[in-house]
């Protein structure tokens, strides 16, 4: 299989204020000198946008998130009186079986 050749990449910096003046309304210079209004320029960069649109799938939506309100509260309630029982043991179990779970899932 032959090499693939990758040509050098451009330096990735703040936008340049001249495209920002260009976007304003002001004309600027091209690389060959010449004038071009920022009215023609921006008609050329939106045309392709406008006509690749993106609609959502009404299947991609997931829904109303599956959260137990009094629950939260109730556990927010005891963090806040400090009663709520910390036991590093069970913290420890229920992450190491999340990773194993999502392990599980990957292949």
């Amino acid at each position: 299989m032959p090499p693939i050749e990758v040509g050098p990449a451009g330096a990735v910096g703040a936008a340049s204020a001249r495209l920002a003046r260009t976007a304003a309304g002001e004309s600027s210079s091209g690389a060959n000198g010449v004038t071009v209004s920022s009215e023609a320029s921006a008609a050329r960069a939106t045309a392709p946008a406008a006509s690749t649109a993106v609609e959502a799938s009404a299947a991609l939506d997931p829904g109303q998130i599956p959260v137990d309100t009094d629950r939260v509260e109730l556990i927010r309630k005891a963090v806040q009186a400090g009663t709520y029982p910390v036991i590093p043991t069970q913290i420890a179990d229920a992450m190491i079986a999340a990773q194993v779970l999502l392990w599980s899932h990957e292949g």
